[in-house]
């Protein structure tokens, strides 16, 4: 198998943590985001949406972080895809939530604005505007997380078993921690948090995002 990435994306950091800690034979081929390189040959060719990550296996190639997850949960018979088909439905219905409702207003109208140039609104006003409306949603969509999908009960999004909406779910979520973001205010949240960087591959998958955050610490973000 062979898996395009590059490792600060929020959407490959899933899938690399993942695979490394089920020890997954995969070759990653790293495509660099900052140099343009998602939008020229030859990667147009395998991704024309020009996004990572991509999972190759034989003839089949993935290009959604969510389907590449569950692909290799069964391919591999992991339990963190339940194939009870209430508890499947469950951690489907936990990686739409993180994928459709909070990344949209948390990441392209909170964050991304604010740490990628390309995201950046058009004028003052406008970007003001939007870091507002997403840091007001941001923060309805974290009191759902805190209070009703973790909760006071919980260790994992699902339950007490974790699963690879935990997988899919922390990596969007830590996004946050370039901005400053340390989820305080949501108890139940920074629990979950905690409990998932106690992961023994987290550090190491997660540098680049590490970097990330230190190179701009000087930087003043709207955070939640």
């Amino acid at each position: 198998m062979k898996l395009y990435m590059h490792p600060v994306s929020m959407t490959s950091r899933p899938v690399r943590l993942f695979i490394a800690e089920n020890g997954l034979d995969v070759e990653e081929k790293l495509v660099d985001l900052m140099t343009g390189e998602h939008h020229q040959q030859p990667f147009i060719d395998v991704n024309p949406n020009r996004l990572v990550p991509v999972l190759e296996d034989g003839d089949l190639r993935l290009t959604e972080s969510s389907a590449i997850l569950k692909y290799l949960a069964d391919k591999i018979g992991s339990p963190t895809y339940p194939k009870d088909l209430k508890q499947r439905a469950r951690v489907n219905e936990r990686m739409d939530w993180f994928n459709t409702n909070f990344y949209r207003d948390y990441a392209y109208n909170l964050i991304y604005p604010q740490i990628f140039p390309h995201h950046k609104r058009q004028s003052v006003d406008v970007q003001a505007g939007t870091l507002a409306w997403g840091k007001e949603r941001s923060q309805t969509w974290l009191s759902i997380l805190n209070d009703h999908i973790i909760g006071p009960q919980n260790q994992y999004v699902c339950g007490n078993e974790i699963t690879i909406a935990d997988y899919f779910g922390i990596s969007l979520l830590t996004l946050g921690e370039i901005v400053g973001c340390d989820f305080a205010e949501y108890p139940n949240v920074a629990r979950w948090v905690a409990n998932m960087k106690k992961l023994k591959s987290w550090q190491p998958v997660n540098a680049a995002l590490y970097s990330f955050r230190d190179a701009v610490s000087g930087q003043t973000f709207e955070r939640v």
